[in-house]
């Protein structure tokens, strides 16, 4: 089973999503997705990739009118471990392919979720 959630913002904001406000595009963030915890890890990584796109991009001069990241995941359900997250970018935007190519390759290197998660990290249950 796929746990899939879009994320979008400006001109690539779902009218449908629930709506959270963003630091960097005045109407918000739409999320379209299940409320699980398979989806919310793939919201993690997508939430991220989203917002470092406006960041690096703000960065790098390039304007983007809007952002989409879709991400999904499963789940081996014999250990409930992650079967690892996939994720894909739509972005609009006057720039050129070759400055948006890099823009994602970018992304991809400096999103802290996603290397977070490529990393592992302990979870603990507080006391």
């Amino acid at each position: 089973m796929a746990f899939e959630v879009v994320a979008g913002a400006g001109s690539l904001r779902s009218e449908t999503g629930v709506r959270f406000p963003h630091r960097w595009t005045p109407g918000g963030v739409s999320v379209d997705t299940e409320f699980t915890g398979g989806h919310l890890l793939n919201l993690a990584a997508a939430g991220c990739v989203l917002n470092d796109l406006y960041r690096e991009a703000e960065q790098l001069g390039i304007e983007l009118a809007g952002a989409r990241v879709t991400a999904s995941g499963g789940f081996d359900t014999t250990t409930w471990t992650s079967t690892g997250i996939t994720y894909s970018v739509e972005l609009d935007s006057p720039a050129p392919d070759g400055e948006l190519s890099r823009l994602v390759e970018i992304v991809d290197e400096v999103a802290e979720i996603p290397r977070a998660l490529r990393a592992g990290a302990p979870v603990r249950r507080a006391r």
